[in-house]
């Protein structure tokens, strides 16, 4: 090799080095600044109590990358503990629901905590880890409604209902005896509009979501049935995962590490307070 051409490959090798430096270790790429790895979280800022945008940093929340908002919330509060167990920076992407499960696959975030249900049709494209909440399915109406003293889902015979797109509760409307079935929306904010300027007179969702909105709105109320006459549905409708990019082991190794030390009494510890933090609560 003369010396023209092993300059040219030691330069090579180099620039591989340098590149291998600064990838991500499981956990999203190093910072250039700090050194540290950044564990890029998807969500969609606009779904309290699990998540939400407001104008500060008041109370831990984490700045939404390219933006003058913060994120915080329950998903936010569980990926500080992720990211901190990690020694990874935090790092907040604003990504409406639809482009979740998108963005895990092509990279542009290594993980969605966005109160997602781990269903096999999702685990088709994305991986999950262990539960982080569990989430039952319940009703949320007007408190002067006929809806609020239903006993049972048989009971909310004849309702007009929504839910939002792509979720499980959507699915969960059929089970309404005579429901009149209203298209999907897009965002929590969307369906509780629906349900108080009387669009429809059921929302289906579960009971973070109901529970904050109710808080929220003193008009608004949570019903909830004996396991026996509520709405039927499976383990994988109420385990709440995060999404991870298929094969990323060491990711999920890492997550499952702290999300298997926490119980069900944690979680809901949690959200109560995210609950009481959420913007529409003050």
């Amino acid at each position: 090799m003369n010396l023209k051409k092993f300059l040219k490959a030691a330069l090579c090798g180099a620039m591989v080095v340098a590149m291998a430096v600064t990838a991500g270790c499981g956990g999203g790429d190093k910072k250039a600044d700090s050194g540290k790895k950044v564990l890029k979280v998807g969500m969609e800022c606009a779904y309290a109590p699990y998540n939400w945008s407001q104008p500060s940093a008041d109370g831990g929340a984490v700045k939404i990358a390219g933006s003058n908002e913060y994120a915080y919330g329950y998903d936010v509060m569980i990926a500080k503990k992720l990211a901190d167990s990690m020694g990874a920076d935090l790092e907040i992407h604003k990504i409406e629901w639809d482009g979740l499960a998108p963005a895990v696959v092509s990279g542009k975030i290594d993980a969605a905590i966005a109160g997602m249900s781990i269903t096999s049709k999702r685990k088709e494209s994305v991986d999950f880890t262990k539960p982080y909440y569990y989430a039952t399915v319940v009703a949320l109406v007007k408190k002067d409604s006929p809806q609020a003293q239903a006993k049972s889902v048989a009971d909310l015979k004849g309702s007009v209902a929504t839910s939002q797109l792509n979720t499980i509760w959507y699915d969960q409307i059929d089970q309404v005896p005579d429901v009149k079935k209203l298209p999907a929306i897009d965002n929590v904010p969307g369906m509780i509009v629906a349900l108080k300027s009387g669009k429809c007179n059921l929302i289906v969702t579960d009971i973070p979501t109901a529970k904050a909105a109710a808080f929220a709105n003193p008009d608004l109320t949570m019903v909830t049935f004996p396991e026996d006459k509520g709405f039927k549905t499976s383990k994988e409708d109420v385990e709440i995962g995060i999404a991870i990019k298929k094969g990323n082991k060491e990711l999920a190794d890492a997550m499952n590490k702290v999300l298997g030390g926490m119980t069900e009494a944690d979680f809901n510890k949690i959200m109560d307070e995210a609950i009481k933090k959420q913007p529409l609560a003050k």
